[in-house]
This record gives structure tokens, C-alpha cells and sequence, in this order.
């Protein structure tokens, strides 16, 4: 059940609403129970971590220790 609770929809406004609720719910009723979520790729690690690292050029070694 909808229920407005503040304002004055138009016929037009209120199917619009019920629209969207009826379309998420249908979207969340046809993934099967148990099933993961799917990820967002904006929060997937595997987004960062698939850049290799930058491997150190041949005289890397004398960059690695600071005097003093």
C-alpha cells in the first residue's frame, strides 16, 4: 500500500512514483535468494590492483638509502 503523506500528486505524478516502485521491485525479486549482490565497479579493489606495480629502474639501488 502507497500513501501520501504530504502534498497534492496529480494522477500523472502518483503513476510515475508507482511506476519506479514497481520496477525496483521487480528488479529485486528476479535476482534468486542467496545470490551476491552485484559489486560496484567504482568499489571494486580489483579496479586499483590491476595496474601492475612500477618495477625499479637499474640504479634504483642507490635512491634507497638517505644519509643523515
Amino acid at each position: 500500500m502507497i500513501k501520501v503523506v504530504r502534498g497534492n500528486p496529480t494522477p500523472e505524478e502518483l503513476a510515475a512514483a508507482l511506476a519506479v516502485v514497481r520496477a525496483r521491485a521487480a528488479a529485486a525479486s528476479a535476482v534468486p535468494p542467496g545470490a551476491p549482490a552485484p559489486r560496484d565497479s567504482w568499489s571494486d579493489p580489483s579496479r586499483i590492483a590491476a595496474r601492475g606495480v612500477p618495477r625499479p629502474g637499474p640504479a634504483s639501488w642507490t635512491r634507497t638509502y638517505w644519509p643523515g
